[in-house]
């Protein structure tokens, strides 16, 4: 299975630019070679509001710098953004790019360490993990998910996740920026490392006999497999025990991060005192 509260009376101008990079000689969208972009409101707005993100860039339609100003940017923030219409913000991104007026060329996010933010383990905090999703976005909104809530981190495969920017971001609104990613080489020791520090590895599978309504009340590490695929054969064996949502039989399955909603749901009802 799978912002302090500006001036409305004065809208801010941003400082005039132009459009650079972000097309190669053909015409067609490609990522710049000296970072990430970031683009939508609130991917960026929650890029410009985290102490950890290095901001290269900020290029905003007026009326995206309006929306700025009114949820809180700082005028410092204000003072950097490029002013750009639309047509020149597409140009810096790749084709179909839905932006809403706001993009932010940026450097990735430091790499969060399994031990550093696992440890120790909380039973009102679980941890996601990733089984070979590569959908950025299924994976923007299993981080929104994530975050919705309370989840304490999501464990992600290194080589097949997808940078944590662009429609990926979108999707997440913003989660990217305050929910830590692991990246690990292997999902299978990743979760023995997790069963170390005390947690119970639960895989969603649509073939499991218990519900999520058994889950176990140690802390929770929730495994999530591809749509279609399911987890691994590996991992699937690494978890303590596969765990299956009890849906109408008209209907095969849920979406990944769906299914992680009603998961982390569950988690999160149990646990309340």
């Amino acid at each position: 299975m799978k912002e302090k509260a500006g001036s409305k009376s004065k809208k801010p101008r941003p400082a005039k630019g132009r459009a650079r990079g972000g097309r190669s000689a053909s015409g067609k969208s490609r990522p710049p070679a000296d970072g990430l972009w970031l683009y939508g409101r609130h991917a960026v707005a929650a890029a410009l509001a985290n102490p950890e993100r290095k901001v290269k860039r900020v290029v905003a339609t007026k009326n995206a710098a309006g929306w700025l100003a009114d949820h809180g940017a700082s005028e410092t923030v204000l003072a950097r953004l490029e002013d750009l219409k639309p047509d020149a913000i597409d140009k810096l991104l790749h084709e179909g790019a839905v932006h809403q007026g706001l993009a932010a060329l940026v450097e990735e996010l430091p790499r969060a360490r399994l031990k550093d933010v696992c440890a120790p383990a909380d039973i009102t905090a679980p941890v996601l993990i990733l089984d070979q999703i590569t959908d950025p976005q299924n994976i923007g909104a299993l981080f929104r998910a994530a975050a919705a809530f309370g989840a304490r981190a999501v464990i992600v495969q290194e080589r097949r996740t997808p940078p944590l920017s662009g429609a990926l971001a979108k999707a997440a609104a913003g989660a990217v920026e305050t929910m830590p990613c692991v990246q690990a080489v292997n999902i299978a020791r990743a979760l023995e490392a997790l069963q170390n520090l005390g947690y119970h590895c639960a895989g969603l599978a649509g073939e499991a006999e218990a519900e999520i309504t058994e889950f176990s009340d140690a802390p929770l590490a929730l495994v999530m497999g591809a749509e279609g695929a399911g987890l691994r054969q590996l991992v699937a064996a690494t978890c303590n025990k596969l765990y299956r949502i009890p849906i109408s039989s008209g209907v095969e399955s849920l979406n990944v991060s769906n299914a992680a909603a009603v998961s982390l749901y569950e988690v999160m009802r149990r646990k309340k005192p």
